[in-house]
């Protein structure tokens, strides 16, 4: 009776579309721990998925980076200062580097801080793989930096592929760059609250593009560069045809105008890329921007390297080592075997079998100079 009951439990979960072996995904590890470099937690760490909670202002921009989740509290020092941090963690390191950019100002110094840190009077912000640490000390000191490079070893690493940064912003030239400029978007949102020079309608983010920009000193002013991305070279093209025929003199703009910036635009297409320079600009420093951007495709083929007993090196160099010794003792044998058999016919056989009954007659002309050369008498 137990047995049948049991099974139409099962049945029943079956049914029910639930699994009686089904278990739930295991929890994302905390941010923040409870101590670091002599900080301790002040209170408890505050959790939240909610974009808002993590900034109110820029809560539709976290989450079209990939905000998972966030946690906030305040540390105490041993000297008693105290500090403020705010960490947010994103589905990808992408999303935690384009929160980083847009976060950043211009006036900030750089700090060393893993992956990458910016610091303005007492505030520090940097980021770590796929989290973004925001923080706040109430008085800075020589070993504020020490501090966050430790905390940054004791946040948790993604896994797999999310721990990948994006690599569109490294095609953006050194020469001419203005720093903490570059912006890194993934969304219209984000493409909206850098002021770039294109709408979303022509970046199309459907077509899962990614736009870098930056901001370069020319002889009269500056200019925006502004790269996209795009999967396929051919969506590329396409795009770019569009983004020309949308600046033309006499286009008719649809909902909004898509081109931002008023002045002279521009562009080219490198592999998958469209690139793009805007602003206080010559034709001859954009052309100069626009050739420094050039794609290079990155191929990585990964096979599997097999440890086992047939793809190991050292089997391999024993077998050749074998097959050699097996090869001399083959010809040894056969050697000795050769030999072995003349002499038994040899004793067996009779002798004008195996050799000739007498010798060959040997041929010789006398050809010596001192023998007679007359002729012979008749």
């Amino acid at each position: 009776m137990s047995v049948l009951l049991l099974l139409a439990l099962s049945v029943g979960s079956a049914l029910a579309g639930e699994s009686p072996t089904a278990t739930a995904p295991s929890p994302l590890p905390s941010i923040l721990p409870a101590q670091f470099a002599g900080w301790h937690i002040s209170g408890s760490i505050q959790t939240s998925k909610d974009p808002a909670v993590a900034d109110s202002v820029n809560a539709d921009l976290l989450k079209e980076y990939g905000l998972t989740d966030f946690e906030s509290g305040t540390y105490t020092g041993e000297d008693g200062r105290k500090v403020a941090l705010k960490a947010i963690r994103f589905a990808d390191a992408s999303g935690a580097y384009g929160a980083f950019t847009y976060y950043k100002m211009p006036q900030m110094l750089k700090e060393s801080i893993p992956d990458q840190g910016s610091s303005l009077n007492e505030r520090v912000l940097f980021y770590r793989g796929n989290i973004l640490v925001d923080a706040v000390f109430e008085k800075l000191s020589a070993m504020s930096a020490a501090s966050l490079r430790e905390l940054s070893q004791a946040l948790p690493r993604p896994a797999g592929n999310a721990g990948n940064l994006p690599s569109l912003p490294a095609y953006l030239p050194k020469s001419g760059y203005v720093k903490n400029t570059a912006k890194y978007v993934m969304g219209p949102v984000g493409l909206d609250k850098i002021s770039a020079p294109l709408s979303a309608q022509l970046v199309d983010f459907n077509t899962s593009a990614e736009v870098a920009m930056g901001t370069y000193q020319t002889s009269g002013g500056v200019a925006t560069l502004m790269l996209i991305a795009y999967p396929t070279p051919q969506l590329a093209a396409e795009h770019l045809r569009r983004i020309d025929a949308a600046n033309q003199p006499n286009a008719q703009p649809q909902s909004g105008s898509p081109i931002a910036i008023a002045g002279p635009m521009f562009d080219k297409r490198t592999g998958p890329m469209v690139v793009i320079a805007t602003g206080v600009v010559s034709q001859a420093e954009a052309r100069a921007l626009l050739s420094a951007v050039n794609y290079e495709a990155d191929v990585t083929w990964n096979e599997n390297t097999y440890q086992n007993k047939k793809n190991n090196l050292a089997n391999l160099l024993l077998n050749v080592f074998l097959l050699c010794g097996i090869l001399i003792v083959f010809a040894g044998v056969a050697g000795l075997a050769f030999g072995g058999i003349r002499i038994f016919f040899n004793r067996i056989l009779p002798e004008h079998i195996l050799h000739r009954e007498k010798d060959a007659d040997f041929i010789s002309l006398n050809l010596s100079e001192g023998q007679d050369r007359s002729p012979i008498p008749r």
